[in-house]
C-alpha cells in the first residue's frame, strides 16, 4: 500500500510540473533554463543520426532560421531509444547536425526520451500528452506560456502547413 501511494505521488508530483521547471544541457554540458524560454514558442525535436527520417534535420533548421528572430525556439534533443540510431557521443552527434545539415538550433545531451528512465521534460510531455514518445523526429509545439499545443508525429515534416499555421498563430 504504501509502495502504491509512493507511486501515485511521484507520477502526480510529475504533473504538477510547469515547463518552465525543467533544466537541460547543451552538448556541451552548459545548463539550459526552460524558464528562459517564457514568452517564445518552443519546439521540442528528438533527433537521431542515423534515422530514415534525419533529413528532416535539413528543414528543422529551415523552420529555425524563418522565425527565430520572431521569437520561436528549437531545441534539438537526440536520443539512441530507437533502434539504436544515435550511438554518437554528444560532440559528435552536434557536430553531424551542423557539418550535415547547417544545423545552428540549440542541441543538447542525448537524452532518454522513452520508458521508465526518461528525462523529466519527456514525462512532463507524456503527462500532457498520456502516450510515450514512438519514434526519432516527434515533435512537440509548446505556447508562450509553456502550455504543450501539439504533439506531432515523425512522419510530420518540419514545413508542414499545419505545423507552420500553428507555429504562426504563436508569434
Amino acid at each position: 500500500m504504501i509502495k502504491l501511494f509512493l507511486v501515485i505521488f511521484a507520477t502526480l508530483s510529475t504533473f504538477a510540473n510547469s515547463l518552465y521547471d525543467f533544466n537541460i544541457n547543451t552538448y556541451k554540458g552548459e545548463e539550459i533554463k526552460f524558464s528562459s524560454f517564457k514568452g517564445k514558442p518552443l519546439l521540442v525535436v528528438n533527433i537521431a543520426t542515423r534515422c530514415g527520417y534525419t533529413g528532416q534535420l535539413d528543414d528543422i533548421e529551415k523552420l529555425y532560421q524563418k522565425y527565430k528572430s520572431k521569437g520561436l525556439v528549437v531545441l534539438g534533443i537526440p536520443s539512441n531509444d530507437f533502434g539504436g540510431q544515435t550511438p554518437e557521443g554528444n560532440t559528435e552527434v552536434a557536430n553531424f547536425c551542423q557539418r550535415n545539415y547547417g544545423a545552428t538550433f540549440p542541441i543538447t545531451e542525448k537524452q532518454v526520451v522513452s520508458g521508465a528512465n526518461k528525462n523529466k521534460i519527456y514525462e512532463f510531455i507524456k503527462s500532457q500528452t498520456r502516450e510515450e514518445v514512438k519514434w526519432n523526429f516527434e515533435k512537440v509545439l509548446f505556447d508562450k506560456e509553456g502550455r504543450l499545443i501539439k504533439k506531432y508525429p515523425s512522419s510530420t515534416v518540419p514545413l508542414d502547413k499545419g505545423l507552420i499555421n500553428n507555429i504562426e498563430k504563436l508569434l
